[in-house]
């Protein structure tokens, strides 16, 4: 064990059992295969062949909501493209430029030159200059440059659709002879169109926009699954804590999201020095972002409900899901234990519907390997450990 002091701090290092490479999980991490995409990569690479076969130039628009695979994919398909385009001769490289953070003509640009001139000055050329400048080097290196313009919107709106339009007219003042030399990738959360003015928005064929649309649970679980094996030492996560993230995830459709949640679940449960996750560490990882609003939801409940809730916390402990019958039985007992009447079957199961409707805990129908068919229950925000000790305080 490590121990290092920093002023009046001491940190501890913790062997790490749990994730083996954390790389992995990062978001800017792109894998080999991007799952459940493959029909954007399609309409993607048939809308940029010709840059190859024909020596044409292109510009497409990536749009969909937060974590939809828009900036993994573009990522994945230029180096793809790359490859593919020297199998057939043809010298292609791409620059991705993050518009949030950059969202200034000569601020793209800087970037963009930086792909060529790594030192290039980031003062003292117009915006004018710097085109020319990357022309210069585009011709020598005989390339063809893919430019990703990543969150584009936030370019457009805070300094209008000039350089894009300089973009993609970029080639028609190429040298006499010379084949077009620059394409665009515009990614973005909103529809673009409705931000640029006629002259761009005439470079930028309608039919070119990629739709990105929310992650489905199953494909949220492929997805997390596939970080498992990437990131995560062998058997330290079971198959069914994973599918409680996506079943998690799934409310927003977010891939960031249930990587997110894979690698703090894994992290606080190397903090307990353990060797698996479980679900409870994935209701913990959630609760990094547990609000005032859900501690005042509670605040807020009947005492009969919060004896339902407690009920789901004591059953819950450890596990994905229970169901109905079996948080039933826990509530009898728990209504005995504070000296009150259990109500009868179908207020109780009016309590849970109230409980569900306010997201403090999930109703969903049974599946496969369950006999008949019935509700499983959830607790997808906080730990049941933790609801219990707050839900005991409230009631008492």
């Amino acid at each position: 064990m490590l121990c290092l002091d920093v002023g009046m701090m001491e940190f501890e290092e913790i062997p790490q059992r749990i994730i083996s490479d954390f790389t992995k999980l990062d978001f800017d991490y792109v894998p080999d295969e991007l799952m459940h995409r493959e029909g954007q990569t399609k309409q993607l690479f048939s809308i940029f062949k010709p840059v190859v076969e024909a020596g044409g130039s292109q510009r497409a628009l990536l749009n969909g909501g937060v974590g939809t695979g828009k900036s993994a994919l573009s990522k994945r398909f230029c180096l793809d493209f790359k490859e593919w385009a020297s199998t057939k001769g043809k010298y292609v490289d791409f620059v991705v430029v993050n518009c949030r953070s950059r969202n200034t003509p000569s601020s793209v640009l800087l970037k963009t030159l930086e792909k060529f001139q790594p030192n290039f000055p980031d003062r003292g050329f117009s915006t004018a200059e710097m085109l020319e400048i990357l022309r210069k080097h585009i011709i020598k290196k005989g390339v063809h440059l893919i430019i990703v313009l990543d969150e584009v919107d936030v370019l457009i709106k805070k300094s209008g659709s000039d350089l894009l339009y300089s973009f993609s007219r970029f080639n028609d003042e190429s040298v006499a002879g010379s084949k077009p030399s620059i394409s665009l990738i515009l990614v973005s959360q909103k529809q673009v169109h409705d931000f640029l003015d006629a002259a761009t928005l005439s470079t930028i064929k309608r039919t070119n926009q990629v739709r990105f649309d929310r992650y489905s649970k199953q494909e949220l679980l492929d997805i997390a699954k596939q970080r498992v094996d990437l990131a995560f030492f062998p058997g330290t996560i079971e198959e069914d804590t994973v599918e409680f993230i996506a079943d998690i995830s799934v409310e927003f459709g977010d891939a960031r999201f249930a990587i997110e949640l894979l690698e703090n679940s894994g992290r606080i449960a190397n903090d307990e020095n353990v060797d698996t996750v479980n679900v409870e560490h994935v209701r913990a990882a959630k609760a990094m972002t547990y609000s005032v609003v859900t501690e005042s939801k509670l605040v807020a409940l009947e005492k009969q409900m919060m004896l339902t809730l407690l009920a789901v916390s004591r059953t819950v402990r450890n596990r994905a899901f229970v169901t109905t019958g079996e948080v039933e039985d826990t509530y009898v007992l728990v209504c005995e234990e504070f000296n009150t009447n259990p109500r009868a079957h179908t207020q109780f199961w009016e309590y849970l519907k109230s409980l569900g409707d306010l997201g403090l805990l999930g109703l969903s129908a049974s599946g496969k390997g369950m006999v008949g068919k019935t509700t499983l229950i959830s607790l997808p925000d906080i730990p049941a450990k933790i609801l219990e000790e707050k839900l005991l305080t409230l009631i008492k």
